[in-house]
């Protein structure tokens, strides 16, 4: 790992924080993660970690076929097994979908290793013709109404590009909002709807860099 240009002073025992990211440009839900793992890496270097990024397999449902839950267990195993087999004292999760955060969760549990989750969060909501529109709702409505013929091709494609305001997970309350819901409530977790704070958290995921773990590596 020398030859990635590291210094001689960061091999001195102090604890590697691995940062697992789903970043993918085919995953709309987690094609933003890229810059936030940026984030992620400052904070752990402030914290007096050794960060190290590394990918795992991206599934996005949108594109994926015939779905993208049929992969979910493969991430898992993606994850478990470079935990496993590298030396890494803690992980932070980059993850944002519905299907990318409990394949991460579960693999990272099968380790037992300390771990953080920072969640791309939600897209924001969309608006068509003054209404709300959601993603993974309206889509399916719009779509029959072009099959009936009660709206036109071009409509559909100005309804889509309302829909898609930003980068993020889908805004309804469904299985991704209700997934990180969840991990919030059993464990550490960051997640913002707005930019400016989901890198302010992702920055913060530092904490899981603290004297406990460094404590807890430099005795063993």
């Amino acid at each position: 790992m020398r030859n990635q240009g590291f210094p001689e002073d960061v091999f001195d025992g102090r604890p590697v924080i691995g940062i697992c990211n789903t970043w993918s440009e085919l995953t709309p839900c987690n094609a933003h993660l890229r810059d936030l793992s940026d984030r992620v890496k400052r904070g752990i270097w402030e914290a007096g970690g050794f960060p190290l990024e590394f990918p795992v397999m991206s599934t996005g449902e949108s594109n994926m076929r015939p779905t993208a839950m049929l992969f979910r267990n493969l991430v898992s195993m993606d994850v478990e097994e470079t935990l496993r087999a590298n030396p890494i004292d803690g992980v932070v999760l980059l993850c944002g979908c519905d299907k990318t955060t409990p394949a991460l969760i579960m693999g990272t549990a099968s380790c037992d290793i300390p771990a953080i989750v920072v969640s791309g969060g939600p897209m924001l909501n969309g608006k068509f013709r003054g209404k709300d529109i959601g993603s993974g709702t309206d889509v399916w409505r719009f779509s029959e109404e072009v099959q009936a013929g009660t709206m036109t091709q071009q409509e559909f494609s100005e309804a889509e590009s309302c829909m898609s305001r930003s980068a993020g997970h889908c805004m309804t309350m469904g299985t991704a909002s209700i997934d990180t819901g969840r991990t919030a409530l059993t464990g550490r977790t960051a997640r913002s709807r707005t930019r400016v704070l989901l890198r302010r958290l992702a920055h913060r995921s530092r904490m899981l860099t603290g004297p406990n773990l460094c404590r807890d590596t430099a005795s063993e």
